[in-house]
Order: structure tokens, then sequence, then C-alpha cells
């Protein structure tokens, strides 16, 4: 289809490392399922970003983990029939893009980006080329929008940077996506530290700093009867201080209440009160997302045929395009050559 007659394309995805929390789900997959019927949309599971740092990886549980973030992608609410779900390894033309991308990047440039190094331990050279890989994720498909946090904003800046020097070296095959940055309250912070975003590298050490999105009721209370508030008892999205406002958020984003009227219900409340409301509207939110995952994963048979179809349907994209790029970086194809 031309591209003015479809809708815009986005492209989003995870890492399928660590444990997806109630912030992922606040801050992406909620947004993602709202931009279903307005947008063309792909969501790969990132599995080619988990192996950066390969002393911490261990291959069966890599394949296992992709698996569970896929059956949670389609458990909080992601349509097959509208979107498409695939593994980003199952695609080749990722990586044939991202070396091409890699050639054209200077070096200085990628030292600037701002990177979380999940070892510990020394940048390998995977860790240090992510920002191209993600070029890569995103350009392959012509993509419009990114559906990103305002904290995100510099990685779509570098993909722009990409597209425009690839552009201006070989021809205009690069389209810049535009940010599609989420409403503003959807970045929820560390329930142990509210000066950090909940992170899923981070909760994987310290117990208390999120909610997984399987975690047992057990689990989900002690996390926020647990969370760090402040001295007093003010309960206010203006004049809490970070832990309460923390919360707060996190209360307005599950339950689709007004920050008026959840001010008028908590008013002279005390934090334990406001704490015991969060424990129930995360418990409901999650039950059924974990009943749907639970059910999902108990037929892998059919979600490997998910994903299977989202792979087909994403190289049926990626392909032609890769094909166009390698041509005109000077490579023979079988497809006719840009000269």
């Amino acid at each position: 289809m031309p591209a003015e007659q479809r809708r815009k394309r986005i492209v989003s995805g995870s890492q399928p490392t660590g444990t997806l929390h109630i912030g992922n789900y606040v801050g992406a997959l909620k947004s993602w399922v709202g931009n279903q019927d307005q947008y063309e949309c792909l969501f790969l599971v990132a599995d080619m970003y988990a192996i950066k740092n390969p002393e911490a990886i261990d291959a069966a549980k890599l394949r296992e983990k992709t698996l569970e973030f896929a059956a949670l992608f389609l458990a909080c609410g992601i349509d097959p029939n509208k979107s498409t779900i695939f593994i980003q390894s199952q695609v080749p033309a990722h990586a044939q893009l991202a070396w091409v991308l890699s050639c054209l990047t200077p070096l200085e440039r990628l030292q600037r980006q701002v990177y979380e190094s999940e070892s510990g331990g020394g940048v390998s050279t995977g860790l240090l080329l992510l920002p191209v890989l993600l070029a890569a994720d995103i350009l392959l498909y012509d993509t419009g929008f990114v559906p990103i946090g305002e904290d995100q904003r510099q990685h779509v800046e570098f993909v722009s940077y990409i597209a425009r020097r690839f552009n201006s070296l070989y021809a205009p095959l690069m389209k810049s996506p535009q940010p599609l940055i989420r409403k503003k309250g959807t970045l929820i912070m560390g329930l142990d530290d509210p000066t950090v975003k909940m992170s899923k590298s981070i909760g994987a050490t310290r117990k208390g700093h999120m909610i997984g999105l399987l975690d047992s009721a057990g689990d989900i209370k002690n996390a926020i009867m647990s969370a760090a508030t402040d001295p007093g008892n003010t309960i206010s999205f203006k004049h809490s201080k970070a832990g309460v406002k923390n919360l707060l958020v996190l209360y307005e984003a599950l339950s689709g209440m007004s920050r008026a009227d959840i001010e008028k219900e908590l008013k002279d409340k005390s934090y334990e009160l406001l704490k015991k409301h969060l424990v129930d509207l995360v418990a409901d939110t999650l039950r059924p997302i974990q009943q749907k995952y639970y059910q999902i994963r108990d037929n892998t048979d059919y979600l490997e045929a998910i994903l299977a179809t989202g792979a087909e349907h994403a190289r049926k994209i990626a392909d032609p395009r890769i094909e166009m790029i390698k041509g005109a970086v000077g490579f023979r194809t079988g497809a006719k050559n840009l000269d």
C-alpha cells in the first residue's frame, strides 16, 4: 500500500531480561494497547539487546524470557489481529541494517549517548552499539512515530541524526520518525527510592523496588505497604514530596480518576489508607492480566504461531527495505540497484 494511503506506523518493544513491572505497564504497554486502532503497530521482543552482556545471560533462560514477554504483551491487551508481534532476531534485516548504520555512525557520537550497563563491568561493543540497533529497528520499517517517555527523547533524536546522515551519503530512503510522547504522569518511580525510575535491572536485585506484572497478591501488598513516603500527612499531587506523589501518580494511572477526585477521596486520610487503596487497585488491575498470561503460556503452540505469523509479516516489510538500502550503499542484490 502506498505510504500516503496507510496509517502511520509505530514500532516499539522491550528487551526480555528481568521482569516486566507496573511501571512498564503504565509507561508503555497500556499506551501501546491504546495506539492499536489509530496506528499500524509493530511490537518486538528485543532479544538481540539481551546478549550485550553475555556473561550475565543464560541461553535457555533467554528463550524462556522471550516467550514470557511475548505472552505478557498479549495478556496486557496487544491484539494480534490488530498489531504485529514478533521476535527481533527472527527478522535478519535488523542485524543487516544495524551493520550498515554502525559504519556511518561516528564513534564520538555513540560515546555521547547515555547507557546503563547492567553488568557493572566494562562496556562491551554490543552495549556501545545499542543505539545503532535501536535506529535499525525503527528505520527498517519506515516508521512514522516512536512512542516514548519524555526521558527518552534523545534516542529518537539520535535515530533522526542517523537517518539524515544516511540520506546525505547514499539515497533519500530514511524517514526521520517523530517522538510520540506519552502523557505526563506515566513515569513511575521506584517504590523504595522515588528519586529513580522504576527499573527491571534494579528490581532484580532490590526487593521492594518494583511490582512485577506476575507478582502475587502478597508481594504486591508488601511492596506497596513498605513504599517510601514522607514525614507528615499531606496527600496532594502538587504539595506532597516524591514518595507520596509517586503513589498518587500510580493511583491516577490505574484508576482513571482525575487528580481533583483522587485528592477529594483521600482528603485528611492517612498514608496507610492511601497504600491500602493502591494495593487493591494494583491487584485488581493485574489479576485479569495474570489470568490471561497463564492461559497463553499453557498453550505454547498458540503463542509460537502468533510469533511466527508476526515475524513473517515483519519480514514482508523489512526484506524489500533492506534490499533497497543494500543497493543504495553499493552491495549487489537480487533487487535492482539504485544508480
